[in-house]
């Protein structure tokens, strides 16, 4: 339920038009120019102009505060974050229901909050929106977000969400078109259940609402060795039966409207044996944070690197998951060869179980297992950013860098997961 009486201010910067004001932290912001606020996606929507009657409430009293801005200026204000609405589905496949204990709490909220889709990218199902939640989302325009269907099949879909009472999702699709809010769609394919006719149906169902539907990406069940159902992992035979009907409908959409609209996750290709799309074919890559075209764009990066003039001659380590360790050897090799020497090693994941074998989802304990015996005559670790969270410096099993450094005895560096991030990192 949206908060009604305002937001609180948790930060104002020093000297800024805020703090000229006398707006000060802990104050609540409750209006700007008679529009009420409930969060900071009001903020952004009402957001202060070069002159604002700006309302805020200091221990219980309101004050009527004027603020003036230049054009552009930031009024230096942060609010406190809004309290994430959570999901009440019991879906078969839910990652977070398959985590082990002992991680951050964090990590065990599934969230399932509109507004984090629209701010974030987080994919919702739609299921827990209220009417006036949707009003919302048309009256404010809160475009794109990124929904998770899995199936247009609703009793399917009920089945696979553990929640019969599910809204239909064409009927909900349909709101969001008729309000012209962009989507980004996704397809978690478990086989035997939204594969094959299934998999066909929900990619023609969901290109019945382009263009506001605008990608449609289908992911393989992610499965650890703590799961509890007994879901079938997506093998060698069902990512090339995905990728044969996510091929058929690419060629049909491009050649109607010059976008494939559908895609395949990289894990599918990998898991398929197949060569990956050229970087072309994945537009603006709408969907890389869901894991497509990250490959491609590695490698498309790769090719067009200047090295530099001057090999370094220190000797460097770097680490990845399993899947993507073939792609990253052969960007290294190349380095080796103009004298650059960083040798990566493929780190598997014994935390999560060995089927999980993406980079971002390594631990820290495993990362030290897998070097305990590797990083002796190295000078230098090149730490991918992506396998850290929010405070940059820590593993999702709380394994700090510094634990890592001290565990191993190498010095380490934090890089960008990118080719210029990677030669970025070495040292001259």
């Amino acid at each position: 339920m949206r908060n009604k009486s305002g937001v609180v201010i948790e930060e104002v910067a020093p000297s800024s038009p805020a703090a000229q004001a006398g707006i000060q932290k802990g104050d609540i912001l409750v209006s700007i120019n008679g529009n009420k606020l409930s969060d900071i996606i009001d903020y952004m929507f009402y957001k202060p102009e070069t002159e604002s009657d700006i309302v805020i409430s200091r221990k219980g009293k309101r004050h009527s505060i004027k603020l003036i801005l230049d054009e552009s200026e930031d009024p230096g204000i942060k609010l406190k974050q809004f309290r994430i609405k959570t999901c009440r589905n019991k879906c078969i496949f839910c990652f977070v229901s398959q985590l082990p204990r002992g991680l951050r709490k964090t990590l065990y909220i599934k969230d399932e909050d509109y507004r984090m889709s629209f701010l974030y990218g987080n994919y919702i199902t739609m299921t827990n929106l209220t009417q006036e939640d949707k009003k919302r989302i048309a009256r404010q325009r809160l475009s794109p977000l990124y929904i998770s269907v899995h199936s247009t099949n609703n009793a399917l879909r009920c089945k696979m969400l553990g929640n019969p009472k599910a809204q239909d999702i064409l009927k909900e699709l349909r709101f969001l078109k008729d309000n012209k809010i962009k989507m980004h769609t996704q397809i978690v394919l478990c086989p035997g259940w939204n594969d094959g006719k299934e998999l066909e149906k929900t990619i023609r169902d969901l290109y019945s609402f382009y263009p506001y539907l605008s990608s449609i990406a289908v992911v393989p069940v992610g499965l650890t060795a703590h799961r509890k159902t007994k879901l079938k992992a997506v093998e060698k035979e069902d990512a090339e039966n995905a990728l044969q009907i996510i091929s058929a409908f690419q060629k049909r959409f491009k050649k109607k409207h010059g976008d494939p609209i559908v895609y395949g996750a990289d894990e599918l290709y990998i898991k398929a044996g197949q060569p990956f799309p050229p970087i072309k074919d994945y537009g603006d890559l709408p969907q890389i944070e869901n894991g497509v075209g990250m490959v491609a764009l590695f490698m498309s990066k790769a090719k067009k690197i200047k090295l530099p003039s001057k090999p370094p001659s220190k000797k460097y380590l770097t680490i990845t998951g399993v899947s993507f360790y073939p792609y990253l050897k052969r960007f290294l090799d190349r380095l080796e060869k103009n004298g650059i020497s960083i040798t990566p090693v493929a780190v598997e994941n014994s935390f999560f179980g060995r089927s999980v074998t993406v980079t971002g989802l390594l631990t820290g304990r495993d990362v030290i297992k897998s070097l305990s015996t590797k990083a002796e005559g190295y000078d230098l670790l090149l730490l991918p950013d992506c396998m850290l969270r929010a405070e940059k410096d820590v593993f999702l099993d709380d394994v700090s860098v510094r634990d890592l450094e001290s565990t191993i005895g190498i010095k380490t560096k934090i890089v960008e997961s990118t080719p210029q991030g990677l030669l970025r990192g070495i040292e001259i």
